[in-house]
């Protein structure tokens, strides 16, 4: 069983798929409190389902791609067998976290995007840095930014660990706290190897707080 907010069908807003249709489950509960958390409606409401009922919800929609978000999806440990299930049926699985659970277990085959908790966030002591070794190629890190503070640590992080050698790193600024042609700037200024992301579905449909 698993404790699900909403599924819905939408564009993906984030990471290197962004612009692609996507299915999304977002699950209930998170640990942590991000200062610019945008879905705090999914701290606690939800509705227990079985991987049957979820696996139907799903498959109504014309897509083959599934993003497990929350929240925080792997606070819930059935997801770990969940997304394997998923993976066996064809779907092509993403798993957004953020960062404070290990990743051991979890199926190779699936896509990880990783927050990194910048002090921004007032969450950082909360990271699981071990899960930096577990990465693989076809995996992202997310550093979402508030602030030139925030950036700052950013650049230093990743100048002394080698993760944008091993996997796409984004660098996202908070919304409607941090300008994105000026974190574009930064980036370009300092020749970092990252990727600008902004959320692309608050362009899109910027009144809505909850899927579409």
């Amino acid at each position: 069983m698993l404790k699900i907010n909403e599924i819905f069908f939408s564009i993906q807003g984030e990471g290197s798929r962004a612009g692609r249709p996507c299915v999304f489950v977002r699950l209930t509960g998170c640990p942590l409190r991000c200062s610019y958390c945008d879905t705090r409606h999914a701290f606690e409401k939800g509705e227990d389902l079985d991987e049957r009922e979820i696996l139907e919800k799903i498959e109504r929609f014309p897509c083959r791609l599934v993003e497990l978000t929350g929240g925080e999806p792997l606070a819930q440990p059935d997801v770990f067998p969940f997304a394997s299930r998923l993976l066996d049926a064809g779907w092509e699985v993403v798993i957004e976290t953020s960062g404070h659970v290990s990743l051991e277990g979890l199926d190779p085959r699936a896509v990880v995007i990783m927050d990194i908790k910048t002090p921004g966030s007032g969450q950082t002591q909360h990271m699981e840095w071990r899960n930096l070794d577990l990465l693989r190629s076809q995996d992202e890190i997310k550093l979402v930014l508030v602030d030139r503070s925030d950036f700052d640590w950013a650049r230093d992080l990743i100048r002394r660990e080698p993760v944008a050698s091993r996997c796409t790193v984004l660098f996202a600024p908070a919304y409607g706290r941090l300008e994105p042609g000026l974190l574009g700037r930064w980036i370009l200024d300092h020749g970092l190897p990252v990727r600008l992301q902004v959320q692309l579905h608050k362009y899109l449909w910027p009144e809505r707080e909850r899927g579409v």
